[in-house]
């Protein structure tokens, strides 16, 4: 990569990290919509702890994780609401007037998402330990867990700049939230595979590969360190990722063709 690539990314980035910084309505549904969900399930699913083979003594231990999944959610949908705003606005359409690369648009557009579930992911595991939870890895684990969480955040991110290039509304963005969180809950999110008494939703969960990115975080917590939890999910995060990117970058760039 160029040096004029790296400048031209870092402009488009610092633009979108002070855009989303600017609009609270994006960065506190973020934080506190997944605190609320947390709360929630912790005290009316303690009595899973009970279950022969559930591997936490605490549901917040086991739980925690899924706030993290959920905060990428929401950078999904910031990163895909704001191609597809300036791309509804014509911000996009100018742009071209200027030798600016494709690839610059992209990468740094997804510099707000990036900062959003990072800073989400510090909150989330603040509250946590304050709330009691026991994080296993201790200080290295979280610190692999920030890691993990934000290339979970980036790979989502990148679904939400497909969303917004295909279709350049920002509307249609907003409909790929449901979906999403379909997907999440169709995961070991809320209850191991192990303990998975239907047949139809454990075999969905174990093709899901959210279930491998809630279980890579969570061994962090629960566990300690396994290489095999971890190793899947960082695979599955930057499969992800990478698939959303070619993607997202195929649909940039025929829509910067076509205009």
């Amino acid at each position: 990569m160029s040096a004029e690539t790296r400048r031209e990314i870092g402009i488009i980035a610092g633009r979108s990290v002070r855009r989303t910084l600017r609009q609270p309505a994006l960065i506190v549904p973020s934080i506190v919509f997944p605190l609320i969900l947390l709360a929630v399930s912790s005290s009316g699913l303690a009595a899973a702890t009970q279950l022969p083979g559930f591997p936490a003594d605490s549901y917040l231990d086991f739980a925690l994780t899924v706030s993290f999944v959920q905060g990428a959610l929401f950078a999904a949908i910031t990163a895909g609401s704001e191609l597809a705003t300036d791309i509804e606005s014509g911000f996009l359409d100018r742009l071209q007037l200027t030798p600016l690369r494709p690839i610059a648009v992209l990468i740094g557009q997804l510099a707000g998402a990036a900062v959003l579930s990072l800073g989400a992911s510090v909150v989330y595991v603040g509250v946590g330990v304050v709330a009691g939870a026991n994080i296993k890895t201790g200080l290295g684990g979280v610190a692999v867990l920030l890691l993990l969480s934000l290339l979970v955040g980036i790979a989502y991110a990148g679904l939400g700049t497909v969303m917004a290039a295909r279709t350049g509304n920002s509307q249609a963005v907003q409909g790929l939230f449901p979906l999403l969180f379909v997907t999440l809950f169709m995961s070991s999110a809320n209850i191991p595979r192990s303990l998975m008494s239907v047949d139809w939703f454990k075999t969905i969960a174990t093709y899901n590969p959210v279930s491998y990115l809630v279980e890579g975080m969570r061994s962090l917590i629960i566990t300690g360190w396994d290489a095999t939890a971890l190793g899947k999910g960082f695979a599955f995060a930057l499969v992800i990722g990478a698939l959303s990117f070619l993607a997202a970058s195929r649909s940039l760039r025929t829509r910067m063709e076509r205009t």
